[in-house]
């Protein structure tokens, strides 16, 4: 049997060593970001994927055994345990295997299996099964006993055959052909319970709907479960029936007589009553377990993206939550992000509000030297950015900010502890401006959940989401290092090493005894001790520090190689620091150690080069086509810029700010086979896309990134190529950006089978 980690090395074809190492660090208590960046040398320079791929493995071998044990010691008790099976049960590599060798001997609750083992009937079961010519009316009669329950010769041997089917149902070796028979050969298969037609409009494409269970696709999955579980449909997932029989038959009839036709019986009660549902169930759980996985992963590759979209930076900035009726919220904020002012104007109420809003913007943007606008894209969103650009305001920038999520981030906890004398309003108005700001440290503070991207994101396992999401934010927290001074105790917790508590004492010292001077004081802060320390320091920066180091990726267990570096150039490491051409003197081959290799040498001379650089793209202002501010206001054809807000498998959402997403069909998103959307877009990237279907009373875009459309989308587009209407219809009610959200995830599939029936009559 393969050592764990053997199994894990050949799994995820790595060297042993690395899974090794990799598994030790791991044990004592490093982080993926940590053992990634600065343990190079020991794993062979494993990236953050494949080091979390092996702790995630580690973690199921190491529930494996704990289940392992527990069995065995079940056994023991009930003293069932014999070499053979303790030695079936330790070469188990699965836990429906384990589960498989266990089932026979695990205490369970009454059966009719059981129920006839009480009766005495459990000889003749066994004497049936073994299929041997015998007379069997003869010896059935013999068990008929009306003392225990036996009163005629066919309630023995129904007796004997429900002990029968039990055994094949449980017997491990079937099991397992079962199983894989299942899953090669099962059928999904939905149709609408009679009378909700009407209340499940969404699930329509599945009223009727067959596909086989392998090759379906995950948003398929949960939107089938989805419809189940709200009794819109009813689903099954089973193989065709006959030839599961015949599998058992196969294994099981061993003659043609009297005997093997009583197994014949219990065999097929045995597959219908026990085998097929517990297969059944199984699969389920594994196809639910597949499509978790698959909408996880897109939901934390789209989060990543999201979290990691280009900062403006530090700018003064004035920030709007848009409203009709109610109003647009206003807030200036300084370059840290703090506030500074905040009121209501009403641009959409009428003529004198209009004056008076126009008033109140330019009376605040020279009073905070504002360089910069940002918008919130909700409700009114279009038409308030229109009024601001209509005002002309010289040499600042004005960017619409998606805000999906400020709702949720403005009843938060951490928003009234940032803010807790404002209202709910000028809370999500911060939130909107800091996000243009520093996407980032923005959306830190909000439930990954509530960002606004993903597929299905409340149908999958929640505990796996949430852990596959801290993962993600975790990494882009790392990847692009937090300002030590600066940074908000909810940032911090993200930092290797240090979590929570540690982040707010290092807020509360930063109060108490003012900015960090460098690292190394890092270690006066309370319960901060020395493995935080190592886990955390080569991701905080410290502007300005004492030490020039401090401000890089640069590890403080490494500083004394760049000293001997600036030494060995005959310089200081400041001067090396700001001179390329220095750099470009050293041999890195000369500082290798036993300890630090060249992939640690390379990072420390990239770090060298560009001290604390920032990963994420620069920052490029973006703007939605004037006049184009409703869904009426599309025309066939037309090609506007737009923002990719959400990833799935069957596509990009695309904002083109008409207060709903369209949708670009993977067979849109290229003059090509597309397998994988992300290979072509990532969320919050500008895109030019054309429009090619409207529904404005389902309110459905269907769009195209191909740079050739169809010859019907062409002469529709000349039509639509007019001036597009300038004139909009209010909408009072504010837009709920989850039900949004959900809603494209409902709707993904029916637009995914109109785009591929359209490309099967192009």
């Amino acid at each position: 049997m393969l050592t764990h980690h053997t199994l894990i090395a050949t799994e995820l074809k790595v060297a042993e060593q690395q899974v090794t190492a990799t598994i030790n660090l791991l044990d004592e208590g490093a982080t993926v970001p940590f053992i990634s960046r600065y343990r190079k040398e020991a794993t062979g320079s494993l990236d953050e994927v494949q080091v979390a791929a092996i702790r995630d493995r580690m973690l199921q071998l190491r529930d494996l055994d704990k289940r392992r044990e527990a069995i065995l010691k079940s056994m023991t008790e009930l003293g069932k345990l014999t070499p053979e099976l303790e030695k079936l049960i330790n070469e188990a590599e699965t836990i429906s295997r384990l589960e498989d060798i266990y089932l026979p001997y695990k205490p369970k609750r009454k059966t009719r299996a059981s129920v006839a083992k009480e009766k005495g009937l459990e000889p003749l079961a066994l004497q049936i099964f073994d299929q041997q010519n015998f007379d069997l009316e003869a010896i059935a009669e013999g068990f008929i006993d009306s003392e225990k329950g036996v009163n005629s010769l066919d309630e023995a041997l129904a007796g004997a055959r429900d002990i029968i089917a039990e055994l094949i149902s449980e017997n491990a070796e079937a099991r397992t052909k079962m199983r894989k028979y299942f899953q090669e050969k099962s059928v999904f298969k939905t149709e609408v319970i009679k009378g909700k037609e009407e209340e499940g409009i969404k699930y329509k494409d599945y009223f009727e709907w067959t596909e086989p269970v392998k090759t379906a696709a995950s948003h398929r999955v949960l939107a089938m479960r989805r419809g189940e579980k709200e009794l819109i449909l009813r689903m099954d997932a089973l193989p065709p029936a006959d030839d599961a029989i015949a599998l058992l038959e196969n294994q099981f009839i061993l003659g043609n007589n009297a005997a093997s036709k009583q197994v014949q019986q219990a065999l097929e009660d045995g597959y219908k009553r026990l085998l097929e549902p517990a297969m059944e169930t199984e699969l389920r759980v594994l196809t639910k377990q597949k499509a978790d996985e698959e909408a996880i992963r897109v939901f934390a590759e789209n989060a990543r993206q999201l979290l990691l979209a280009a900062p403006m930076g530090q700018k003064n900035v004035l920030a709007i939550d848009p409203g009709f009726r109610t109003g647009c919220k206003v807030v200036c904020l300084d370059k840290q992000g703090q506030l500074l002012e905040n009121t209501a104007i009403y641009p959409h109420t009428g003529q004198g509000n209009v004056k008076n809003a126009e008033a109140t913007i330019q009376t605040l943007c020279k009073k905070y030297d504002v360089e910069a606008i940002a918008i919130g894209n909700g409700t009114a969103g279009r038409e308030t950015e229109a009024f601001v650009r209509g005002l002309n305001l010289p040499n600042i920038t004005i960017v619409m900010v998606n805000e999906s999520g400020a709702s949720i981030y403005s009843a938060s906890d951490v928003a009234r502890e940032e803010f807790p004398t404002q209202d709910i309003t000028v809370r999500g108005a911060v939130s909107i401006g800091r996000r243009l700001m520093d996407p980032l440290a923005e959306l830190v503070k909000i439930d990954p959940k509530s960002i606004g991207v993903g597929q299905y994101q409340h149908d999958v396992d929640q505990n796996k989401l949430q852990a596959s999401l801290d993962d993600t934010v975790i990494s882009a927290v790392n990847a692009v290092g937090v300002e030590l001074n600066t940074a908000s105790k909810q940032i911090l917790a993200y930092v290797s090493g240090l979590g929570p508590t540690l982040a707010q004492n290092i807020v509360d010292y930063r109060n108490t005894h003012g900015a960090f001077k460098n690292r190394e004081s890092l270690k006066k802060v309370p319960r901060l001790g020395d493995k935080a320390y190592e886990q955390a320091a080569g991701f905080l920066r410290i502007r300005n520090a004492e030490n020039v180091l401090d401000t890089s990726g640069v590890h403080p267990e490494r500083y004394n190689v760049v000293d001997k570096m600036a030494k060995d150039l005959g310089t200081t490491v400041s001067v090396l620091m700001k001179d390329p051409e220095l750099q470009k003197k050293i041999k890195p081959q000369q500082y290798i150690t036993s300890e630090i290799g060249l992939p640690t040498l390379n990072d420390i001379l990239k770090e060298l080069a560009k001290p604390g650089r920032d990963p994420r793209e620069q920052f490029e202002a973006f703007s939605f086509t004037d006049g184009v501010n409703e869904i009426t206001d599309l025309r066939i054809g037309m090609k506007l810029p737009g923002i990719v807000t959400n990833i799935t498998n069957f596509g990009a959402f695309v904002d083109i700010g008409v207060h709903q997403d369209g949708l670009v069909h993977t067979s849109q998103l290229a003059n090509k086979f597309v397998a994988n959307p992300n290979d072509i877009v990532k969320v919050h990237q500008k895109v030019e896309v054309t429009v090619m279907e409207v529904d404005a009373a389902r309110k459905r875009i269907s769009l195209s990134m191909k740079t050739e459309n169809s010859p019907k989308a062409k002469e529709q587009g000349k039509k639509g190529a007019e001036k597009p209407k300038q004139d909009f219809k209010p909408n009072h009610q504010k837009q709920n950006f989850k039900p949004k959200q959900e809603q494209k995830n409902a709707d993904g599939d029916l637009q995914e089978k109109l785009a591929k029936l359209k490309g099967m009559f192009k």
